[in-house]
């Protein structure tokens, strides 16, 4: 019932079909391969950490700051690549992240100091962070009534790259590295040469509408202020049930093969969920997708706190998490017209919640114990229930 009057109001700042479309179909595929290898580099960093404690004589704590390092850039890739957004062309935008991407991958593999290795992550956070903001801000606006589905498609790439990443340090061994970071810095590049297959400008840029009046200002900061609460939570639930679910399982008697395993199975159903929604998006509204995917998250971290569920309960959340990110930036874009900079606002903020879930779900585990790692999360999960409630009725009241 909510969808028609907001795609009327997106009709003025996006007009729909365009006369040249954003994306070619081998740009299409060319982006789809950007976050498959986006996923496989942050992927990297994890079975490397062996091999980098020996070369360079780091400490586990001080070797964790490479992936800190990639994700402090990614999140100054994408305020910095937003407030160029629309002032340099699209292909200018994704040509120059995909090359800070593959520097900075290069530079890490033939790094001669720790200082310089940190450097080079920084660099290919940069390029991931601009790769991260430009494309799902492009795909956002780029397809009309598929854009969702389209996201949804565009971010399970992410997943396949997370998952395969591993299993190639693996196969190489986490001492020959550098050649697997070389390699991609070298499969990166041919990325380039599908940039004529994206539209250089979309106009209008997005949010270049009319301001709006006061009221709708204030109502449109609520709006947003929620939006990045969400954003936040869900991702910090994303990364609370991938560094936690090991050890949660083994405490509560499983052996650490079978933990392993079944966190592997939460990123895979997490990749699936991605490409189950694609479909489902056609057909149903990013409200009520979101709304579901949040409550049955909820239901599945509470069954997480039976021993005897939680493996296939955590499975459950991966599937249930997986479409919230992709599927909110449409129903941002529809919701806030004039805010030139939320889609780069939420994006960072995601980030922000992958960095800081960590240190935070850690603290609140030294007094609660690892046994309440699924009710802890259980219940910011409600919180990410209770704001989708509270932004479908705000946006409905502002359509």
């Amino acid at each position: 019932m909510t969808d028609q009057p907001t795609r009327q109001r997106r009709t003025p700042p996006v007009p729909g079909p365009p006369d040249v479309p954003v994306f070619s179909t081998a740009a299409v595929a060319a982006a789809c391969a950007a976050f498959a290898l986006m996923g496989a580099l942050q992927a990297f960093y994890g079975p490397a950490i062996p091999a980098l404690r020996e070369e360079f004589g780091l400490s586990p704590s001080a070797t964790g700051l490479a992936l800190s390092a990639h994700f402090v850039g990614g999140v100054a890739g994408v305020l910095l690549f937003d407030r160029l957004y629309g002032r340099i062309g699209n292909r200018r935008l994704l040509g120059s992240s995909y090359l800070l991407m593959a520097t900075g991958a290069a530079g890490f593999a033939l790094a001669p100091d720790w200082t310089a290795a940190l450097a080079a992550a920084l660099c290919a956070g940069l390029g991931a962070g601009g790769v991260d903001y430009g494309l799902n801000q492009l795909f956002a606006v780029g397809f009309g009534s598929r854009s969702t589905a389209m996201l949804n498609i565009l971010n399970a790439h992410f997943g396949v790259g997370a998952i395969l990443g591993p299993a190639l340090i693996g196969g190489a061994g986490a001492d020959r590295y550098p050649a697997v970071f070389l390699g991609f810095a070298l499969v990166t590049l041919p990325l380039l040469l599908c940039l004529r297959g994206v539209r250089d400008h979309v106009p209008p840029p997005l949010g270049d509408t009319p301001a709006a009046p006061a009221p709708a200002r204030r109502a449109l900061r609520s709006v947003l202020a929620v939006f990045v609460t969400l954003y936040v939570l869900h991702v910090g639930i994303e990364a609370g049930v991938g560094g936690w679910e090991p050890t949660h399982l083994e405490t509560v008697g499983y052996g650490a093969g079978l933990a392993a395993t079944a966190t592997s199975v939460y990123w895979l159903m997490m990749t699936a969920g991605r490409f189950l929604t694609a479909p489902l998006a056609l057909r149903f509204s990013a409200q009520t997708i979101i709304t579901v995917s949040c409550a049955g998250m909820t239901v599945c971290l509470l069954l997480a706190a039976v021993p005897g569920l939680a493996p296939y309960a955590y499975a459950g959340v991966g599937l249930f998490i997986a479409p919230i990110f992709p599927t909110g930036l449409p129903w941002l874009h529809r919701a806030a017209p004039h805010a030139r900079r939320a889609g780069a606002l939420v994006i960072a903020a995601s980030l922000a919640g992958g960095v800081a879930a960590g240190p935070s779900l850690g603290k609140v585990i030294e007094w609660s114990g690892v046994r309440a790692v699924p009710l802890l999360l259980a219940a910011v999960s409600a919180v990410c229930l209770a704001a989708t409630l509270w932004l479908t009725r705000a946006t409905r009241t502002s359509s």
